[in-house]
């Protein structure tokens, strides 16, 4: 039996009922059923109009009363639908208004549960709202995962308030594809901030080498690499955010915010003009060096994990793991696997003599900010560094002319690789040809890495957006398997059937 937690609130005045509704509009998931009782003019339809609205990111969105249709359905981000059963005549009308629909597409508001207790969800959050003095008294009901969420609003709630802005509106920015979650603040006369939400995880369970996939990968596990290397970055003269406040134990980050235009267009598509200056920028980033251990308190120093050997072979074994069996419905043979890994073995060895310096590992279209108003190496404002590693420097250059999510044609593909090479070569001493067999290696493992995450996002994850990438994914290994040193890796992909776009 799980744990109800009770979270006891004074609202002081109408002002507190809406940052109560902005917060739990960002606590709220897809299943949540969240039941408001109280008496008339307690503040329900008040609190469900916030909700609504920060949901809508729309403050002036009109939030009708629901009292005589009984239910106001909305298409937001999430589909919220709005019940006010103080009119039901029956608790089994519940169901002719589709409550059950509703709940299991979106999040249903209900005031008035007491009209339909009964048919309503056991696994419910309560909100209770009682006239107190001047102002009201919230009571909030819940147990597992949804009181951990409303828990987790209130605690970033609390440290903006430790930040100086207790009364600040927070927006749900988005939630990417890792544990990481982010926000949009709207300080009172002060330019928009960001609010990094990276609640600790658990590592999980051993997958290689005896240890978990985070350990093996070197993937950042709390605030502190992305603190040091938005540092090290910005005393480079790049623009990395600035960090306003951080709570290191709690995960909790106030940054800058870097803006809000990328570098593809309406369509998807890329803008040619701001991948070269991404380019331009990744080239002066190769062109400086960077220490390896960077303090970041007095307490804390980050060293920055080398792209290694295991982590390699871990990321390209998702081939084995995933890709192949999807592809011809068999999983590979043992002396396949054995032959697949002794090529990865060798190539690695080949990347001894590579350039090395800091990669920022996704250095791709979600990544980067294009600020047109600055100039240089400033219009490109970099994020999502976190997981930066010491390795090949070709690799960040294989993430973005090969970007995983756009489809780069072979004349971009061709400009931005001159473009580079050509920077590369007028900062002196630039061994090109050691770079472009590093750059085929990268290029290999990174879309090798890609095509069996796909199919694990797909048959694990139960994600199947991400399969739409794997012909483009393919395309772009093949482009790296017609270097002559991956000959070999060449000939393994054609035996095992690997390399030919898939619908």
């Amino acid at each position: 039996m799980t744990t109800t937690d009770t979270i006891s609130l004074f609202l002081e005045d109408e002002a507190a009922t809406i940052r109560l509704g902005e917060d739990l509009a960002l606590a709220l998931k897809a299943g949540d059923c969240l039941v408001l009782s109280g008496d008339l003019g307690a503040g329900k339809s008040s609190l469900a109009r916030a909700i609504l609205r920060a949901m809508a990111d729309d403050d002036g969105l009109e939030v009708p009363s629901p009292t005589f249709t009984l239910v106001q359905s909305y298409d937001l981000r999430i589909p919220v639908s709005h019940f006010d059963l103080y009119r039901l005549g029956d608790a089994s009308e519940l169901t002719e208004l589709g409550f059950d629909e509703a709940l299991e597409n979106g999040i249903c508001l209900v005031e008035w549960p007491e009209m339909a207790d009964s048919e309503l969800p056991a696994e419910r959050i309560a909100l209770t709202l009682v006239h107190e003095g001047s102002g009201r008294r919230a009571t909030i009901e819940a147990a597992g995962q949804q009181a951990q969420r409303i828990r987790r609003v209130f605690a970033i709630r609390d440290f903006l308030d430790g930040a100086g802005y207790p009364d600040a509106k927070r927006r749900f920015l988005t939630g990417d594809a890792s544990l990481r979650a982010y926000e949009a603040i709207y300080p009172d006369a002060a330019p928009r901030k960001i609010l990094m939400d990276w609640r600790p995880h658990p590592e999980g369970p051993p997958v290689y080498d005896g240890k978990p996939y985070p350990k093996v990968a070197h993937l950042a596990q709390n605030a502190y690499p992305f603190v040091a290397i938005a540092d090290a970055l910005r005393e480079r003269g790049f623009a990395a955010p600035e960090i306003y406040k951080v709570d290191y134990e709690q995960g909790i980050l106030l940054i800058e915010d870097l803006g809000t235009e990328g570098v593809l267009d309406d369509a998807g598509r890329p803008i040619a003009e701001r991948y070269r200056q991404s380019v331009a920028c990744l080239a002066h980033l190769h062109s400086m060096q960077f220490p390896q251990d960077i303090p970041v308190s007095a307490a804390h120093t980050h060293h920055i994990p080398d792209f290694d050997r295991t982590a390699m072979k871990m990321e390209v074994q998702l081939v084995l793991d995933w890709h192949i069996a999807w592809k011809r419905g068999s999983a590979p043979s043992d002396a396949e696997r054995k032959d697949y890994l002794a090529i990865w073995d060798a190539l690695i060895d080949e990347l001894a003599a590579a350039e090395k310096n800091v990669l920022l590992r996704d250095f791709h279209s979600p990544n980067i900010i294009w600020r047109p108003w600055e100039s240089g190496v400033k219009r490109i404002g970099l994020i999502d560094f976190q997981d930066a590693m010491i390795g090949p420097t070709a690799y960040d250059l294989a993430s973005i002319v090969q970007d995983a999510r756009v489809t780069i044609e072979p004349e971009l593909f061709r400009q931005l690789m001159n473009d580079y090479l050509t920077l590369r070569h007028a900062q002196g001493g630039f061994d090109e040809a050691g770079f472009m067999k590093a750059w085929a290696i990268m290029s290999a493992q990174r879309n090798c890495k890609l095509a069996g995450l796909w199919v694990r996002l797909l048959q694990r994850d139960g994600k199947p957006g991400y399969l739409k990438h794997m012909p483009r994914t393919l395309a772009y290994l093949n482009v790296a398997l017609e270097h002559e040193t991956l000959a070999p890796l060449r000939d393994w992909c054609a035996r095992a059937g690997i390399g030919q776009s898939e619908s």
